[in-house]
C-alpha cells in the first residue's frame, strides 16, 4: 500500500511539474531552465544530506552504483530533461505531457530485456493503451 500512496504522490508532483516549468520557461531558454531547476533540486537535497549527517554514505557506495546512477542521471536529467523543457517551451503543456507520459513503454521493454522482469498481459495491456493515446495525440495535428 505505501508503494502505492508513494507512486500516486510521485504522479500527482509530475502532474503538477509541467504547468510551472512552462510559466518558468516563459522568459528563460531550456538549457538555463534546466540548469536552474537542477541547481535548486541539488542545493535541497545536499543540505538535506548535510541536515541529516548522512554525508558519510557517500564514501560506501559502490563504484558500479555510481557508475549506473551517473548514466541515469545523463538519460533522465540531462537528456531527457533538456528534450523535455525544449518540448515544454516550443510546445502545448497537454501535449507536451501526454507525449512524455508514453515513457512507461520504454521502461517496461527495458526492464523486461534487461532484468529480465516477465511481463504480464495487464502490462501489455497498459502498454497498448499508452501508444493508443500517443496516436490520438499524433491525430490531433493532423486534423
Amino acid at each position: 500500500m505505501l508503494v502505492f500512496l508513494l507512486a500516486i504522490f510521485g504522479v500527482i508532483c509530475w502532474g503538477v511539474a509541467p504547468v510551472f516549468g512552462r510559466l518558468g520557461l516563459d522568459k528563460v531558454d531550456p538549457i538555463t531552465g534546466l540548469c536552474l531547476r537542477t541547481l535548486i533540486a541539488a542545493t535541497i537535497v545536499g543540505s538535506w544530506l548535510l541536515a541529516t549527517g548522512y554525508t558519510w554514505r557517500l564514501h560506501n557506495v559502490p563504484l558500479r552504483s555510481w557508475l549506473l546512477l551517473g548514466v541515469e542521471a545523463i538519460f533522465a536529467t540531462l537528456l531527457g530533461d533538456l528534450a523535455y523543457y525544449a518540448a515544454l517551451k516550443l510546445g502545448k503543456v497537454s501535449n507536451v505531457s501526454l507525449i512524455m507520459s508514453t515513457s512507461p513503454v520504454i521502461t517496461l521493454w527495458m526492464a523486461h530485456s534487461i532484468l529480465g522482469e516477465h511481463l504480464t498481459w495487464l502490462q501489455i495491456a497498459g502498454c497498448f493503451l499508452i501508444v493508443l493515446g500517443l496516436f490520438l495525440v499524433g491525430l490531433q495535428h493532423k486534423l
